[in-house]
């Protein structure tokens, strides 16, 4: 198996860069300026206090709504040219909630873009997908997800990649862990995904990422029917009106950190 074991030797990182879509990119996680932050900026907060002051340096090539084919034309090969310590490689989900997706043809494309990539980095830790069986519109996909996952994780097996393990973290299958639109992490949520992604490559973290959220009031059915109705108003249509279109989020937007650079 990957060594996903939160036991991996622990090691400090030069330069690290990130690759893939709105996760990656850290979509429902704003900065003060407005900026997107994210689960990977995050991390390399954290990898950049390991390293020597002013050593390490940090790219982020991630961009939303980008499909598979577009971050392997895109990202990989200048991942490759930058030459990182580490990458992380995180896609294919975009793919796998369109209709008709075969999730099968989606991780043959993932596992050969992971085999070039490991030819040229250090390090590839790559990224399953989420548990959706409590979210609106995407349970039904959970087992083309499941599929997909298997498929992720025989290829972390095969390539020696650490795994990023999402459908284990628990505690982002709660509400407070995403964002208004569902489909984008909140900044907790971001949090403790970058928190896990520590404990993968064996670096002790200030706080465990599955501690258990404080207790909710219950709510009744008449509020969750009427979030429903609000929550598919203001995003459910319009990202479907995108995808009749033929657009994407990502359409004009370019990677925020496209080189090697110190935090």
């Amino acid at each position: 198996m990957a060594d996903d074991s939160r036991t991996r030797t622990s090691g400090t990182f030069g330069s690290y860069a990130a690759i893939g879509d709105s996760f990656t990119e850290g979509v429902g996680d704003p900065g003060p300026d407005g900026a997107f932050v994210g689960w990977a900026d995050r991390f390399a907060v954290i990898l950049d206090d390991l390293a020597p002051e002013g050593a390490f340096r940090y790219a982020n090539l991630a961009v939303r709504g980008k499909l598979l084919d577009q971050i392997v034309a895109d990202q990989v090969p200048r991942a490759k040219e930058l030459a990182p310590d580490l990458v992380s490689f995180c896609a294919g989900g975009n793919d796998i909630i369109r209709p008709g997706t075969d999730p099968d043809d989606v991780a043959a494309r993932f596992g050969r873009a992971v085999a070039d990539l490991t030819s040229s980095v250090g390090t590839v830790m790559v990224t399953t997908g989420f548990d959706t069986r409590d979210v609106p519109v995407l349970r039904h996909l959970r087992g083309k997800i499941a599929t997909y996952t298997a498929h992720v994780r025989a290829i972390a097996d095969r390539y020696g990649c650490p795994v990023l393990d999402l459908w284990s973290l628990r505690s982002v299958q709660d509400r407070r862990a995403w964002d208004t639109d569902r489909l984008h992490l909140s900044p907790e949520g971001h949090t403790r995904v970058a928190l896990r992604a520590a404990q993968v490559l064996g670096i002790e973290v200030p706080a465990d990422p599955d501690q258990p959220w404080p207790p909710l009031p219950p709510r009744g059915a008449l509020e969750v029917r009427r979030d429903d109705i609000h929550w598919a108003r203001d995003h459910l249509v319009p990202w479907i009106g995108r995808r009749l279109r033929g657009q994407s989020s990502g359409d004009h937007v370019e990677a925020k950190r496209p080189d090697l650079m110190p935090l």
